[in-house]
């Protein structure tokens, strides 16, 4: 078979070629405390007796119940877009069935000779085989929201508000240790690279970020205890809207505010 050529610059290895990597610098957002402490007490003491309600509907009178502690804490999520792509070779085989009586054939200015196939009817026709690469190109994209511990979250738990002009130093004031530098792209590279098995060539391989930015919101944990029982529960508040939220765990240091 005759020999085409190419003057496009590929490479013959894919074992050794890594990904082109355009990773955009990831940025620290802290969102505003935009709730008073007091507005969430008020809001607390009006749920208070739900706490321990027994049965859904079987409530503690609302001087048994009391307050223990305000927390506020910040609760990290992390924002990734990226997308992955390749361009690439893979080796084929066709097989192109003529006439029985076909003693050569000529493609490219190459000559075949055809063969009789196995099988029942290999007396009816013969097969001339080509071997050459077909190219592909696949491209992934995928934009992600992440609690601090790697799971999907839903834009609904991320309200909207202003930033902090200095978001280092509010992290430093309560202690807070910002989640490891490689860990959002760890999991966007898991959800969208996918090398295929079949590669021969590789043209081109991206991986590209262009979105990357970890927020902090600021939420209210407000503890309480039942005096007749001595049992302690708790409930959460969103800093931003004073909305209650479902209780979750924090990876951060929580600062006692009553």
């Amino acid at each position: 078979m005759a020999e085409v050529v190419s003057h496009e610059k590929i490479v013959v290895s894919s074992e050794s070629i890594s990904s082109d990597e355009k990773i955009a610098q990831r940025k620290t957002i802290v969102y505003e405390t935009r709730v008073d402490p007091t507005v969430v007490r008020v809001a607390a003491e009006k749920l208070k007796t739900q706490l321990f309600a027994k049965f859904g509907f079987v409530k503690p009178k609302s001087e048994e119940i009391l307050l223990i502690s305000i927390d506020k804490y910040y609760e990290p999520y992390m924002l990734i877009s990226g997308r992955y792509s390749i361009d690439y070779y893979r080796k084929c085989t066709y097989t192109i069935r003529v006439d029985n009586k076909v003693l050569e054939v000529i493609l490219l200015n190459s000559k075949f000779e055809p063969n009789r196939p196995e099988g029942p009817s290999s007396n009816d026709f013969k097969v001339i085989t080509l071997e050459g690469e077909e190219r592909l190109m696949n491209e992934v994209k995928a934009s992600l929201i992440l609690d601090g511990y790697g799971k999907e979250a839903g834009l609904s738990k991320l309200p909207s508000a202003p930033s902090e002009r200095h978001p280092k130093k509010v992290l430093a004031a309560f202690g807070i240790r910002e989640i490891a530098p490689d860990t959002d792209l760890d999991i966007i590279r898991s959800r969208i690279i996918k090398r295929p098995n079949d590669v021969s060539r590789l043209v081109n391989e991206i991986f590209e970020v262009k979105e990357r930015a970890i927020i902090y919101t600021p939420r209210y944990r407000v503890l309480y205890k039942n005096t007749k029982t001595d049992e302690k529960k708790s409930m959460e508040f969103d800093g931003v809207t004073a909305e209650r939220i479902q209780q979750t765990h924090t990876l951060q240091f929580l600062r006692k505010i009553a």
